[in-house]
């Protein structure tokens, strides 16, 4: 018991338990406090071992990963990381109160992954848990709240987030009304095949469109665009001086993120100047300062979350300490704050 944290380690194949668990011991910051072969046996180890976090794996019989993780939430909360291959399940799993994600396959075959496993246990321990997000009858189409057409000071918001991402962007976004005029592109760091099933989730609950990113789309208003994982996404001007994205493999420049929140914005700041408006919500890591310091440079706003919601307060966290943010607000202030930016 070197570690300073305990993992229980649930998975219904005894290989996988035995091979996660070697990889667990193998970090000086963990120990296996425990092992369960399915859901049910996860609860009763959770109430009983008390881990600092718990990986689980999605399909398991008895009580499959996703139906566990909604008993654990509301009976003994715990910092989560999902074990997966699947996308869709994945995406259902954030909703639920899943910290992070990490795809299974990726880390068994492939120990250049193991440094990265640790570093996103070590942040889901500290982690605030997310704040489960509310389902909400669905509005008919006639009554969809509209918001008086009124000019905008701004023509492109841009959002960037990491770590808690996925339930973090739901809420806000689904808040926007079908008469939102503005394109909006989002960064949001995930492995690739991961983007696109996103997407189409939040399109099916937004009033906006949104869909994943293409090479040479033009950007339309009221439109969502996801930058789409292991490119980079980039904003440029076409010969008719209208606004496209251009996706590259390579964007010249040191980062450690593909899509990155920094390649984006600092494209699309000395385009828009002072009508770009850069939200930067819940994320580990620094990705996203030296966009928002091109961005102020050039007449911008910056808006960040802050720490009492975030699940990570990283990437906010770096911008604030530079004083590069105009302004903090916790998620569920967040919308407003947006639409009276934008005035």
């Amino acid at each position: 018991m070197n570690g300073k944290y305990g993992v229980l380690v649930v998975d219904d194949s005894a290989f996988m338990r035995k091979t996660i668990s070697t990889l667990i011991e193998a970090s000086p910051d963990f120990f296996v406090i425990g092992k369960a072969r399915n859901g049910l046996d996860a609860i009763e180890k959770v109430k009983q071992l008390k881990p600092s976090i718990v990986t689980l794996d999605i399909e398991m019989p008895e009580l499959d990963g996703l139906q566990t993780l909604g008993r654990l939430m509301n009976e003994n909360p715990v910092p989560v990381v999902m074990l997966s291959n699947g996308t869709d399940s994945t995406l259902e799993a954030f909703e639920l109160g899943a910290v992070d994600f990490v795809i299974k396959e990726v880390l068994v075959n492939n120990t250049e992954f193991l440094d990265d496993f640790y570093q996103r246990l070590l942040v889901a321990v500290s982690a605030k848990l997310p704040v489960l997000i509310q389902k909400e009858e669905a509005v008919p189409d006639n009554k969809v709240h509209t918001e008086e057409m009124v000019e905008m000071s701004k023509e492109l918001l841009f959002i960037g987030t990491s770590t808690g991402g996925p339930s973090a962007l739901q809420t806000i976004l689904t808040k926007f009304p079908s008469d939102f005029h503005l394109p909006i592109v989002v960064v949001q760091h995930m492995p690739p095949g991961f983007t696109k099933p996103l997407a189409d989730r939040f399109d099916s609950l937004c009033q906006l469109k949104v869909k994943e990113a293409e090479h040479n789309e033009i950007l339309k208003p009221g439109t969502v665009y996801i930058a789409p994982a292991g490119l980079q996404t980039t904003i440029d001007q076409n010969e008719r001086n209208v606004y496209q994205i251009k996706l590259k493999i390579s964007a010249g420049m040191e980062t450690l993120y593909k899509p990155s929140v920094d390649v984006t914005l600092l494209s699309a700041a000395p385009l828009y100047k002072e009508r770009l408006l850069a939200v930067i919500l819940t994320g580990m890591g620094d990705d996203g300062l030296r966009g928002c310091r091109k961005v102020k440079q050039l007449g911008g706003l910056v808006l960040t979350e802050s720490k009492e919601t975030c699940v990570v307060y990283g990437m906010p966290k770096v911008i604030d300490e530079a004083g590069l943010s105009d302004e903090q607000a916790p998620l569920f202030k967040m919308y407003d704050k947006i639409r009276h930016a934008l005035l």
